[in-house]
């Protein structure tokens, strides 16, 4: 089987030959893990089977607006494409927001959003999607409303909108969504990938639980996340995802009731755990990743790496797991990850030869 064939078996609850993988590597644990393998000959993805890429064009609303403002004390100040302004350094991962797209009285500073046509937004990928689609199980991605709204109020904004002006962080977040599904709808089309569909990043929780309650979510989410959903599916995306990081258990029931087939990256340290939710939706609800990158595989001992890989695994026996985690990174010895990469492997041909008790 190729990798889409496996994951798509996967994700429609069909054991494939054997379980696929998505994982992402910080650049210095694959330093690491380079050192330790010298002279491999393929890259560290390459290695570990990833079956999965991801990939999206520039879905900025204003990317004409984006430009160096100035600098000053060292930093860059400048305005990206989501209209914000941001002061950034050359050396740093993250960056200060310092205005909005949005002013207080929750109006566009910048007038319509620009096309979601624009060729120039997709060019990274146009000549490269054929080489990824033979090697791996290619999905298209845009963001979700609620973190790309607030990318444009500023997150306090957005949440105190959604509490207290509820009829215009709606609003607000509708018109996000109607952009976003353009740029989506434009991806697949281009990138005629409706035989996998879309994957909609909208991280909206701590690792505590969702940054809104289930009823707001209801009332000022479930419309756009709906829309969206709705529309990539009546163009013929086979499958849409949700991503976000944190503890969003909370929110599964209407997301899964608004129709998204998996999720990503069902986060264990949360407290979200594949083998009951499986339990728990049955063949209603995928999953990519499971795996515990913030307490097992950083400080684990070898048996519970190996217990906690095989337990993770269980939850695909019959197919609806893409296995991995969100992310490794250095806080995670090389030799953990290879002990649970080595149990993964020696157990992954289906039918699944898990030992008893799993």
């Amino acid at each position: 089987m190729t990798n889409q064939e496996r994951v798509m078996a996967a994700l429609n609850f069909q054991p494939p030959d054997i379980m696929p993988a998505y994982m992402h590597f910080w650049p210095e644990f694959a330093e690491l893990w380079a050192a330790a393998h010298p002279g491999v000959g393929v890259s560290i993805d390459d290695y570990h089977d990833v079956a999965v890429k991801v990939i999206v064009g520039d879905e900025t609303p204003y990317r004409s607006q984006a430009r160096t403002l100035r600098h000053e004390g060292g930093y860059e100040i400048r305005r990206d494409g989501w209209g914000r302004t941001i002061r950034v350094r050359p050396d740093a991962y993250f960056m200060e927001q310092i205005d909005n797209a949005y002013d207080e009285h929750g109006r566009l500073k910048y007038g319509d959003f620009d096309p979601p046509d624009q060729p120039e937004r997709y060019a990274a990928y146009d000549g490269a999607i054929d080489r990824l689609k033979r090697d791996y199980c290619v999905f298209a991605k845009t963001g979700g409303p609620f973190i790309r709204t607030y990318f444009m109020t500023g997150e306090a904004n957005l949440l105190m909108a959604m509490a207290g002006d509820p009829v215009l962080a709606a609003e607000q977040v509708m018109r996000t969504a109607h952009h976003l599904t353009a740029v989506g709808l434009e991806q697949l089309r281009r990138w005629k990938l409706h035989d996998t569909g879309m994957w909609i990043s909208d991280d909206m929780a701590s690792t505590a639980g969702p940054m809104f309650s289930p009823k707001t979510a209801e009332r000022i989410m479930a419309p756009a996340w709906s829309y969206m959903v709705n529309a990539f599916k009546k163009a013929g995306a086979a499958k849409v995802i949700i991503d976000s990081d944190g503890n969003i258990g909370p929110l599964l029931d209407l997301l899964v009731d608004i129709g998204f087939d998996a999720f990503y990256p069902v986060e264990y340290r949360t407290g979200l755990d594949c083998v009951r939710l499986r339990d728990r939706y049955g063949g209603r609800l995928a999953f990519f990743g499971g795996l515990c990158n913030g307490h097992i595989l950083p400080r684990g001992t070898p048996k519970e790496i190996v217990d906690h890989t095989l337990r993770i695994m269980s939850a695909g026996r019959e197919g609806g797991l893409v296995f991995g985690t969100h992310s490794i990174g250095p806080d995670v010895p090389l030799a953990s990850w290879e002990l649970c990469f080595r149990t993964f492997q020696a157990h992954r041909r289906y039918p699944l030869a898990l030992p008893e008790g799993y």
